[in-house]
C-alpha cells in the first residue's frame, strides 16, 4: 500500500502542475471553452489515476521479468540466444512504450498518413531493439560507452545530411519518445541484471547506466533509413480537426475506449508471451511468483488503458488550443513564459525522472544530492521548451543549429567525465521526455507552431522532444564534471593534510 502512495505522489507532483497552469491561463489571458476545460480536468483525473496504476503494475510485473531474463541471459552461454532474444526484447518492449503510440498517432494524424502511424512504431521499435543488443553486447564485453556513443551519433549525424529536415524533426522525437514509462524500468532492469552479475563492483555500476541512451539511438536511425527508403522529401502537414468543443464528455471518452483498450492490450500481448516462454522453458518459478507478476500485468494493462483515455480525451486537444491562443496575442512573451515554466515544471512530472535521481545519489554515494540533479534536469527541459518555441516565432533558427552542436558536445564531453556520468546523462535525455512531455508540450508547440504563418507544422511542430532528449545529457555531463572537480579537489586536501601531518611527525 505505501507503494502506491509513493506513486500517487509521483504522479500528483506531474500533472497537478500543468493542471494548476492551465486553469490560471483559463481565469486569466487564455480563456477556453468550457466543454474543453471540463475535458481536460476529467483527463487530468484519469491521467493521475491510471499512471499511478500502471507504475505500480510495472513494478509488480515487467520490472521482474526484466531482472529475471537480465540474469538469465548473463548465464547464457551462446552469444546467438543472447541476439536473439534481445533483438525480439527490444522491439516488444518498444512496440509496448505507450509514449510512442502517441507520439507515431499524432505524426500519422498531421501528415495525413503519409508516415503512418503502425509503420512509425515498427521502424523504431526495430531500430531500438537492434541498438540495445548492441548495448547488452557492450555490457558483457566491457566496451567504453563513450566509444559507443561516438560511433552512433556520427552515423546519425552522416544519415541526417542526407534527410529531410520532416524526418529528422520525427527521428529525434522518436528518440524521446521510445524511451519512456515501459521501456526505461525494463531496460534499466535487464541492465542492472546482467551488471550484477560482474565481479568488478565500480565496473558494475557504471554498466548499470547507458543503456537506455543507446537504445534510444536506434529510433533516431530507425526513422531516419525509413525516410530514405520511402523516398519522401516533405511531408504534408495540418493539425487535425479538434471536434471537442461539439461533444459531451461520454461523446469524447467512450467512444474511445474500445480502440484504446485494443491498442494496449495489443501493445503489451508480446512482452506477456515472451514470459510466459521464459517461464516454461528458463524460470520455472513458483506458483505464487507467477500470480503476483500476472496480477502487474493486468494492473500495468488496466492503468495503460486509463492512462490513454485520460490523453486521448483532454489532453492533447486543450495543449494545441493553449498554444493557438497564446501565440495569437500581440506579443510572443506570454506564450516563451508559458513555454519555459511548462519545462521547468514537467521533468518534475516525469516518473522516471524520480528513479534515476534516487540512483544517482545513491550511486555517488551522496555526494551528488538528488535535489541538485532535480535543478540541473529541470533548468535543462525548461529552455528546452523555450527553445523549441522560440524556434518556431523566429524562422532563421532551423533544428539542426540546436542538435548538431548540442548532441556534438554531448559526445566531446563523454571523453572528459566520468564513465559512470556519461550512461546517467545519456539515459537521462531519454527519461526526462516521458509522457507529460509526449502529450500536453508537444501538443502546445503544435498549436504554436499551426498558428505562425512562417512555420511549418511537421519541420516546426516536431523536434520538440529532441531538444528535450537533448539537454539533460549537457545538463548531467555537466554534473559529472562539477563531480568529478570536487572528487579530485578533496583527495588532492587529503594528501595535503597527510603531508602536513607526516611532517609535524617527522
Amino acid at each position: 500500500m505505501d507503494a502506491l502512495k509513493d506513486k500517487l505522489k509521483e504522479v500528483l507532483a506531474s500533472v497537478l502542475p500543468i493542471t494548476v497552469m492551465v486553469l490560471v491561463l483559463h481565469f486569466t489571458i487564455c480563456p477556453l471553452d468550457s466543454s474543453m476545460l471540463y475535458a481536460f480536468l476529467l483527463g487530468s483525473v484519469l491521467v493521475i489515476f491510471g499512471l499511478t496504476i500502471f507504475l505500480f503494475g510495472i513494478d509488480q510485473g515487467l520490472d521482474l521479468i526484466g531482472h529475471g531474463i537480465g540474469n538469465a541471459l548473463a548465464y547464457s552461454k551462446t552469444y546467438a540466444s543472447i541476439i536473439t532474444i534481445c533483438l525480439v526484447l527490444g522491439f516488444f518492449i518498444s512496440y509496448a512504450e505507450p509514449d510512442l503510440h502517441i507520439l507515431a498517432g499524432q505524426v500519422d494524424s498531421v501528415t495525413a498518413g503519409q508516415f503512418g502511424k503502425l509503420l512509425m512504431v515498427v521502424v523504431v521499435s526495430v531500430g531500438l531493439g537492434v541498438m540495445m543488443t548492441l548495448g547488452m553486447l557492450r555490457i558483457m564485453k566491457g566496451v567504453p560507452l563513450k566509444h559507443v556513443f561516438a560511433v552512433a551519433y556520427g552515423l546519425i549525424f552522416i544519415l541526417s545530411l542526407f534527410s529531410s529536415a520532416d524526418f529528422i524533426a520525427i527521428a529525434f522525437d522518436a528518440s524521446g519518445a521510445t524511451t519512456g514509462a515501459v521501456t526505461v524500468p525494463f531496460m534499466l532492469a535487464l541492465a542492472g541484471g546482467i551488471s550484477a552479475l560482474k565481479s568488478d563492483s565500480k565496473s558494475s555500476e557504471a554498466d548499470s547506466f547507458g543503456l537506455v541512451g543507446i537504445s534510444s539511438t536506434g529510433a533516431i536511425l530507425g526513422v531516419l533509413i525509413t525516410g530514405r527508403i520511402l523516398g519522401i522529401d516533405k511531408l504534408k502537414g495540418a493539425l487535425p480537426e479538434q471536434a471537442i468543443t461539439n461533444s459531451s464528455l461520454w461523446g469524447i471518452y467512450g467512444s474511445k475506449l474500445p480502440r484504446l483498450a485494443w491498442e494496449a492490450l495489443l501493445s503489451l500481448l508480446p512482452i506477456i508471451i515472451v514470459y510466459v516462454l521464459f517461464q516454461i522453458f528458463v524460470f520455472k518459478q513458483k506458483r505464487s511468483r507467477v500470480l503476483g507478476i500476472a496480477r502487474g500485468l493486468f494492473l500495468t494493462l488496466f492503468g495503460l488503458v486509463v492512462f490513454l483515455l485520460g490523453v486521448n480525451g483532454g489532453f492533447m486537444a486543450l495543449g494545441i488550443e493553449v498554444g493557438i491562443q497564446l501565440v495569437s496575442m500581440n506579443s510572443p512573451v506570454p506564450v516563451l513564459i508559458v513555454a519555459l515554466f511548462l519545462g521547468l515544471t514537467t521533468v518534475l512530472a516525469e516518473p522516471a525522472v524520480h528513479v534515476l535521481t534516487s540512483q544517482v545519489e545513491e550511486v555517488t554515494g551522496g555526494s551528488v544530492k538528488r535535489n541538485l540533479v532535480f535543478m540541473f534536469l529541470s533548468v535543462a527541459v525548461g529552455l528546452s521548451i523555450f527553445m523549441s518555441t522560440l524556434r518556431i516565432l523566429v524562422p532563421n533558427i532551423q533544428l539542426w543549429m540546436y542538435l548538431v552542436p548540442g548532441f556534438g558536445l554531448s559526445v566531446i564531453l563523454a571523453f572528459f567525465v566520468p564513465e559512470l556520468f556519461v550512461g546517467m546523462a545519456f539515459d537521462a535525455g531519454g527519461v526526462a521526455s516521458g509522457p507529460m512531455t509526449a502529450t500536453f508540450s508537444l501538443a502546445f508547440v503544435q498549436g504554436v507552431a499551426a498558428q505562425v504563418p512562417s512555420a511549418d507544422l511537421v519541420a516546426d511542430g516536431f523536434g520538440m522532444i529532441a531538444i528535450v532528449a537533448m539537454m539533460p545529457i549537457i545538463a548531467i555531463e555537466l554534473l559529472g564534471a562539477l563531480y568529478q572537480f570536487k572528487t579530485r579537489q578533496a583527495a588532492e586536501v587529503k594528501i595535503s593534510r597527510e603531508e602536513t601531518v607526516g611532517g609535524s611527525h617527522g
